[in-house]
């Protein structure tokens, strides 16, 4: 019994995953009809939103298209494009969101993401 001592073992201090401070988000289109489309007005799919009433929280939140380009500024070829939720669009979860500049349609299907910042509660 007194031969053996074992070591209490603690995680390393600082050894933490980094942690997510947005939603993941898919950008889906335009908002259109059947002959008219609205560039301006563009949808968005958030994870884990899946009702009209789940959108409410999300709305007045901003929006981050990050893509890469070819050539370099700033010593990076990373370029964002920001917008605003402004509502939701139907009952199954989507919300329409307005960018500073019109989403191009290359960005249809690709990742966004949806910050939880200005806060409203």
């Amino acid at each position: 019994m007194a031969g053996k001592v074992t070591k209490k073992t603690f995680p390393k201090k600082g050894s933490k995953q980094p942690v997510r401070l947005y939603a993941k988000g898919v950008i889906l289109g335009y908002k259109r009809s059947k002959s008219n489309c609205y560039a301006n007005c563009t949808l968005l799919k958030i994870d884990g939103v899946r009702t009209k009433d789940d959108t409410k929280f999300y709305v007045g939140k901003r929006v981050a298209y990050v893509y890469k380009a070819k050539k370099e500024i700033q010593n990076s070829k990373f370029r964002v494009m920001w917008g605003k939720i402004r509502r939701s669009h139907g009952n199954s979860g989507v919300v329409r969101a307005k960018f500073n500049k019109n989403i191009p349609p290359q960005a249809f299907g690709a990742a966004c993401r949806v910050m939880l910042y200005p806060s409203s509660i």
